[in-house]
């Protein structure tokens, strides 16, 4: 068996490394190529399940793929989330946490705003009285301590490093506290620090709000060129207005659901946590079409079987670590009596999607009872002796592409790699050309040349998409 699993303990508060202490699990895949074996590759796909199922499930693939066989590769549990111990909890029961939230979905008018608004007070208290102290060091900067900490215990003198989303700010983090520590830093999906130490309205107000009205709009337009045979969207008429009416039209009055289960009645908020789900991931987008003209004609039933889905998901327990990891990270600087204020600014932003991330984001940080412990502000500058890899995807609508123009000018020593494609992060839409750039780069330290763009292997909307091509590299 190449995978290898073990519950490691840290300190609660690194401050304290005599103190409490609390445990992680660790998962590892062994490398392939034991004779010319490099050392770890720790890797970090975001969200606060940290990267167990990752390496569990794709440990080979990655070992091929990004590591040649020459890495043992590497898993973690973040801490508070499922795989720690103790986690982040906010309900006795599964069943009192669907008490809480039965019959609740996102509000998009003042009624509904109003009675949302106690919950999520509500739900802060919870997670305060369950978890408690932990809450206050379950932030980014003790996450990075942690990745230090095991890459000491597996005995790599400096970090490999991979991540996506969320996984970049730890990176960021770990950069700027251990710059003599980094061997190699592939970051792919950029979180801007800076906005995050902005606090909680600037940081949803960046990611994933400000990107959302460009995926919309690159979706509309991708299907409009591919033509009705495979979007259903296309063919009758221009895209974008037809789904701009779409959602004008939720904005006055909910469509009928007849077939949802139970049936009901697809609305605008609804809709919106679709489109925010659903634009990340382009190998869903034939779907989301064919579920969008269905609403237009008149039901919704698709589109509100997923909100639903999307709407418990944001309520699940597996989101209350993500809660408490970003809301440590970006303390609200505003109570949830300004939540007409923060709510405006970020559908100023995206009306659909600053509505979604408004009230299952930001207004949880509102009334959050911690603050962290061990939070790291700054400055990000710190030079590192081989450049940091910066991976952006043109049209991510979850971090946005100028995320990552800004994080490769932030940093001391970096290098962008540019994705011309579709979706939240180079993974969600394969190209073999950002996989073969980053494998140089974490094996031999082989760095693209400045200005370097690639392609994706298949475009959305291609009954193939996904799979390689020849073509490769834009020069």
């Amino acid at each position: 068996m190449r995978l290898q699993c073990a519950l490691v303990r840290v300190p609660l508060d690194w401050s304290r490394p005599r103190g409490a202490t609390i445990s992680l699990a660790v998962i590892r895949y062994l490398a392939t190529d034991r004779a010319r074996r490099i050392g770890s590759l720790f890797v970090n796909e975001g969200g606060a399940m940290g990267s167990l199922e990752t390496v569990r499930s794709q440990g080979a693939r990655l070992d091929g793929t990004l590591g040649g066989g020459r890495f043992d590769v590497v898993g973690w549990s973040l801490r508070g989330g499922a795989g720690s111990e103790p986690r982040v909890r906010c309900f006795a029961s599964q069943s009192s946490r669907e008490r809480f939230w039965d019959g609740l979905s996102i509000p998009s008018t003042p009624a509904q705003s109003l009675a949302y608004l106690p919950k999520t007070v509500a739900y802060a208290r919870r997670c305060g009285a369950l978890s408690g102290r932990l809450l206050s060091h379950v932030s980014t900067t003790d996450d990075a301590r942690d990745l230090d900490y095991l890459r000491r215990l597996v005995g790599d003198r400096q970090l490999t490093y991979w991540a996506v989303s969320y996984g970049t700010f730890l990176g960021e983090v770990y950069a700027n506290l251990f710059p003599g520590r980094v061997r190699a830093m592939a970051l792919d999906g950029l979180v801007d620090p800076r906005v995050v130490m902005r606090g909680a309205a600037a940081r949803f107000s960046n990611i994933p709000t400000s990107g959302m009205d460009l995926g919309l709009r690159a979706f509309a337009s991708l299907c409009q060129r591919t033509g009705p045979k495979r979007c259903a969207l296309a063919g009758h008429g221009a895209v974008a207005p037809r789904v701009a009416g779409l959602l004008a039209r939720l904005q006055h009055a909910p469509i009928s659901a007849p077939e949802a289960m139970p049936p009901g009645r697809l609305s605008y908020s609804g809709l919106a946590s679709v489109l925010v789900a659903t634009l990340a991931n382009p190998a869903t987008w034939p779907q989301l079409a064919r579920d969008l003209q269905r609403a237009i004609d008149g039901d919704g039933s698709p589109l509100e079987t997923m909100a639903r889905a999307v709407v418990a998901g944001t309520h699940a327990a597996a989101n209350d670590s993500p809660v408490s990891i970003t809301c440590t990270d970006s303390p609200a600087s505003q109570g949830p009596g300004a939540w007409r204020r923060v709510i405006a600014r970020l559908r100023r932003v995206s009306p659909w999607a600053g509505l979604f991330v408004g009230w299952g984001s930001w207004a949880p940080c509102a009334s959050w009872p911690a603050r962290a412990a061990d939070r790291y502000t700054g400055p990000w500058n710190a030079h590192t002796k081989n450049p940091i890899l910066i991976i952006g995807t043109t049209f991510d609508p979850a971090s946005p592409y100028a995320n990552a123009r800004r994080v490769a000018r932030l940093l001391a020593n970096a290098v962008l790699l540019t994705h011309d494609g579709y979706g939240h992060t180079s993974e969600a839409d394969p190209s073999r050309c950002v996989i073969h750039a980053t494998s140089a780069y974490l094996v031999g330290l082989a760095i693209p040349k400045r200005g370097t763009v690639c392609r994706s292997n298949r475009q959305p909307f291609d009954p193939k998409f996904g799979q390689p091509t020849t073509s490769e590299q834009i020069p």
